[in-house]
């Protein structure tokens, strides 16, 4: 809405944004990061969802409309303009415990103890990449910053990292400020957050940990990495808690997840990055937001066949709003992933199966009834406007024909519209009959690969 309004009002055409009580921080810091830090609001008192209809009339006509007509009468007031250092520009000074008191102060820190950025370590790092630090990648939102090699750098030694990761770091930016991805959409209210895959030869060479414990801190290169993430989301991309990062729970960040590629190459399937145009082989960061996750325990059996029905039944019970990601506000942008522990993979495999295969034994299988998939577009949640049947969005030619192959309100139907939007890696614990299931966040982190720049230039 702020952004339909900004473009308004740079037209010369007076606006209002509607914007509900628990949005109006976010509105005011959203409108600074558009330029244009006095877009006009009009405020909706409450939550429209759960105000019985008398009092959101009475709101609306005694709060709204009056709002809304003074926005679109009177004028606007200039806005301020605000200056933000350079690089190379000292913004503090002091003892390690005075840096860190600064930067918690100022919401440079995540709450966690930095690494003082001085400008000696950011130039270690920038010694590992050919790129010029003053280099543009891209611009992020909500605060329409520049993505900079030397902001990368920055926020890689408030993380913990090591300078050679800094190529991994550059990846990233890159990754962040693709418009495929919708950085934008960083702070809604589900508080999903992103996950880092990297594969590729350079994962081991620089440490990172895909066997067991995995997932788990305590490794440098997937630990700081991470971290690195949700820095450069609070220190570039603008997105702070209770202001522009609305989260109603939130997670933190999550560790990097490096696929194992010796159990890749040794049954013969493609890493995760392959499904998003990188090459197989090649070096590659993905990232991909996940609204949760859970442990698939003890899957039992010598082959396939006998898996496949546990993993599909741990992908449905993991999926339940997000199927507004496979129909209804974002179709067929809905991609879980699954991620499977080697000895699963590998005996997977040996029964003849090619990643293909599985995806394909898991769309047929990973379905529930129709009648609960409705329920999450538009009774249990107001997501899709009005009630509409699966067979209504086939016959508006908006879903595909899989969803009505008959009017059984219990017939089963899949929660992806392909099988290759189920997603598959590899990683953890090379002799345990694990798997680990992620719910994906749609449209909102839409999964994006980048490669990563050659290290030696």
């Amino acid at each position: 809405m702020l952004r339909a309004s900004n473009a308004a009002e740079a037209a010369g055409i007076p606006s209002s944004s509607l914007t509900c009580e628990g949005f109006l921080g976010q509105a005011a810091t959203t409108s600074s990061g558009l330029g244009r830090p006095n877009l006009p609001i009009a405020l909706v008192p409450g939550h429209v969802d759960t105000q019985p209809i008398e009092q959101l009339e009475h709101h609306i006509r005694t709060v709204t409309v009056p709002a809304v007509i003074q926005n679109l009468t009177a004028r606007q007031t200039d806005s301020p303009v605000v200056s933000e250092p350079v690089p190379r520009d000292i913004v503090a000074a002091g003892t390690f415990e005075e840096i860190n008191s600064r930067f918690l102060t100022e919401g440079w820190s995540d709450g966690l103890p930095v690494v003082p950025p001085t400008v000696e370590k950011v130039e270690a790092f920038l010694a590992h990449t050919k790129r010029d630090p003053n280099e543009v990648l891209g611009v992020v939102l909500p605060d329409s910053r520049e993505v900079t090699v030397w902001s990368l750098a920055v926020n890689g030694v408030m993380a913990g990292c090591r300078p050679e990761y800094m190529p991994v770091l550059v990846a990233l930016g890159q990754a962040m400020a693709d418009p495929a991805y919708g950085v934008e959409h960083s702070g809604n209210t589900p508080g999903a957050d992103t996950l880092i895959t990297i594969n590729g030869p350079l994962a081991a060479e620089l440490g990172f940990n895909c066997e067991q414990g995995v997932l788990r801190d305590g490794f440098q290169a997937n630990t700081s990495v991470g971290r690195f993430w949700r820095l450069y989301l609070r220190n570039v991309a603008g997105f702070i808690p209770h202001e522009t990062d609305k989260a109603t729970f939130g997670n933190t960040w999550r560790v990097v997840l490096a696929e194992n590629e010796a159990v890749l190459d040794r049954i013969g399937w493609p890493p995760l990055s392959a499904s998003f145009g990188v090459a197989a082989g090649e070096n590659a960061v993905t990232i991909s937001r996940y609204t949760g996750g859970n442990v698939v325990t003890s899957v039992f059996g010598q082959e396939a066949e006998h898996m496949v029905d546990y993993l599909a039944d741990a992908l449905t019970k993991q999926t339940g709003w997000e199927l507004v990601f496979t129909i209804g506000v974002a179709p067929d942008t809905y991609r879980p992933l699954l991620v499977l522990s080697p000895i699963l993979a590998e005996t997977i495999a040996a029964s003849g199966w090619s990643k293909a295969d599985l995806q394909q034994a898991l769309f047929e299988r990973a379905r529930l009834p129709a009648s609960k998939f409705e329920n999450y577009l538009g009774h249990w949640t107001n997501l899709v406007p009005g009630r509409r049947s699966l067979t209504d969005f086939v016959n508006m030619k908006k879903a595909a024909s899989v969803f009505a192959e008959s009017t059984d309100p219990e017939r089963l139907v899949p929660i992806v519209t392909d099988p290759s939007h189920l997603l598959i890696a590899v990683a953890g614990d090379p002799l345990r009959t694990n798997a680990q299931v992620f719910s994906h966040n749609g449209m909102l982190g839409f999964p994006v690969a980048h490669p990563v720049d050659d290290p030696t230039g």
